[in-house]
This record gives structure tokens, C-alpha cells and sequence, in this order.
């Protein structure tokens, strides 16, 4: 089974080798047909390397890593 790639801004990158990133995804309302933004925060795991808050960065699935971690940077 493949393995999920999102898309997604850095929000917080304070945490020692974790960074937060927010993935927006475009939905159609049910009753009213307009297209609505949703969002959800994820928290990845990286090695090393620096992100910068507001880049743009792609994650991806992978095994738990700890309590909240089940994404790791691309």
C-alpha cells in the first residue's frame, strides 16, 4: 500500500528534530455546493536540517515515531 504525501506550511518548528506543519485541503460543503477550506495540523519527524516558519514542505506517512508523530519530512 502506498504511503500518503501531503502538502504544507511550517507552523512551528521549536521542538528538537519535530516540526509542526499545517495542510489545508479544499472541500465541497454538502448543502451548499461552496468550496470550503479545512485544515488540520500534523507533527513530523525530521533528522536534521532547519525549516523556517511559513515554508513550504511535503511529509509523508510512516510508522509511529512517538505519541503524536506518524509523519516524517520529506
Amino acid at each position: 500500500m502506498p504511503k500518503r504525501i501531503l502538502t504544507g506550511k511550517v507552523v512551528s518548528s521549536n521542538s528538537n528534530k519535530t516540526v509542526v506543519v499545517n495542510v489545508v485541503r479544499r472541500v465541497k460543503h454538502k448543502l451548499y455546493k461552496k468550496i470550503i477550506n479545512r485544515s488540520k495540523k500534523y507533527h513530523a519527524h525530521y533528522e536534521d536540517g532547519e525549516f523556517k516558519i511559513g515554508q513550504i514542505i511535503k511529509i509523508q506517512e510512516t510508522r509511529p515515531i512517538s505519541k503524536l508523530k506518524r509523519w516524517r519530512v520529506i
